[in-house]
């Protein structure tokens, strides 16, 4: 986040995500916010429950071959079923620098809308009802209709995640 005031934050590219969400044709909120120190305090600025709010995680398959996996907030990557899905037998998480390149997003502010590379998306099964996604900039989100976003952004869907360990 900007330091200052009047200075704009660099890595703030809410209005990339806000527009192809609204070129997507989804009905959204966007909820702006402070900083947050944990899941449950997401959700309550949010006005959500924790299992509303959906990470995006950013996977590589392969070089040059990575993917968005959508997970609810209250559950993690099973990557065993994702490798089943996927049919490779191994996937890494891509450094924050690569992620970055790959989807013009800071890590903390990745969402599958208005990446600078379109990825194929993955959602698990249970992003469904409302679910509040990141917006492209710290604080910022969109509380849209899970099964919308997942069908807007023609995602496989899947049980790829498992309660935390």
């Amino acid at each position: 986040m900007s330091d200052h005031p009047l200075r704009p934050d660099p890595t703030d590219q809410s209005a990339r995500a806000i527009a192809a969400a609204e070129q997507l044709g989804l009905s959204f909120e966007v909820t702006r916010h402070g900083p947050v120190g944990s899941l449950e305090e997401a959700a309550a600025v949010r006005g959500v429950e924790p299992r509303q709010i959906v990470k995006t995680m950013v996977v590589r398959v392969a070089e040059g071959d990575h993917r968005f996996v959508l997970v609810p907030g209250d559950r993690e990557i099973s990557w065993p079923r994702l490798r089943t899905l996927l049919g490779v037998n191994r996937i890494s998480m891509p450094s924050a620098d690569a992620a970055r390149e790959v989807t013009g997003y800071v890590r903390g502010t990745i969402t599958p809308l208005g990446a600078t590379t379109p990825l194929p998306v993955i959602a698990d099964s249970r992003v469904t009802g409302a679910v509040s996604v990141g917006g492209g900039g710290y604080g910022v989100a969109l509380t849209v209709d899970g099964e919308a976003l997942v069908a807007a952004l023609d995602a496989t869907v899947a049980d790829v995640t498992a309660p935390p360990r």
